[in-house]
């Protein structure tokens, strides 16, 4: 196994490993480089939808998404596709996977089969590192605070601006949950302190009207997204990336 940092403060590329033939104790070590460097990327992968969730299995009970076109050959393997007519994609904007969950998902992974020649990078965030740099008076009163998360006004019946992917997207009728958590959480592997909120799930703080939330939270969403806290990534065919 060969890793490689691809920042200072997230993601490592994680080189000479099977994802279908790895060891118990290389498979500790990975999950620990997950905790501690938040993506990585797999290169040089060769797996089905069902040597992917095989894998995927290896982390923990699928939260299978109940919400994306499936791919054909295992109904529990979601398919991220951009259709020739669609002007936005799926999932283009800042977010936290499954955030709007009672619990939510662990990680997300993502193999890449078909990638453009140009565009199609994915910006990825460390709010362990966007936390880090918060005084430490806006830390406290972070973690005093809860936000209600939705995914009513994404993937259910409610409207949205723009162009939506809705063949891509079903199940309008189960985004009618609404979870509330913490602000600043606890990563419960590593421990490690982090902002837990997210601009397309996260709809207000918890007792807070959506007016009285929208600067606050915008703020942290800014502040989030800095370059000091961000990564680009560049797909390759046959790479698998992982995200805490």
């Amino acid at each position: 196994m060969k890793v490689t940092h691809l920042s200072e403060i997230l993601g490592a590329e994680v080189d000479c490993i099977d994802c279908q033939d790895i060891s118990d104790r290389d498979f500790a070590t990975l999950q620990n480089l997950l905790w501690d460097r938040g993506v990585l990327s797999i290169p040089n992968q060769d797996l089905t939808p069902d040597a992917q969730f095989a894998f995927a299995q290896r982390w923990g009970a699928i939260n299978v998404n109940r919400f994306f076109t499936p791919v054909v050959e295992n109904p529990r393997v979601a398919e991220v596709l951009k259709e020739p007519d669609q002007e936005l994609n799926i999932g283009g904007g800042w977010h936290t996977d499954h955030s709007y969950d009672d619990i939510p998902a662990m990680c997300s992974m993502l193999y890449a089969i078909e990638v453009p020649d140009t565009g199609g990078d994915t910006l990825f965030a460390s709010m362990y590192a966007a936390y880090a740099n918060l005084s430490d008076g806006f830390k406290q009163a972070l973690s005093l605070m809860r936000a209600v998360h939705s995914s009513r006004h994404v993937f259910g019946h409610e409207p949205m601006e723009g162009d939506r992917p809705r063949k891509r997207l079903h199940n309008p009728e189960l985004a009618v949950q609404d979870a509330v958590h913490p602000v600043v959480i606890e990563h419960p592997g590593s421990g490690r302190p982090s902002l837990y909120v997210n601009p397309s799930f996260t709809v207000r703080f918890d007792g807070w009207s959506t007016s009285e939330s929208a600067s606050l939270l915008a703020y942290l969403y800014r502040f989030g997204a800095r370059p000091e806290h961000t990564i680009r990534y560049r797909w390759k065919p046959g790479t698998l990336v992982i995200w805490d």
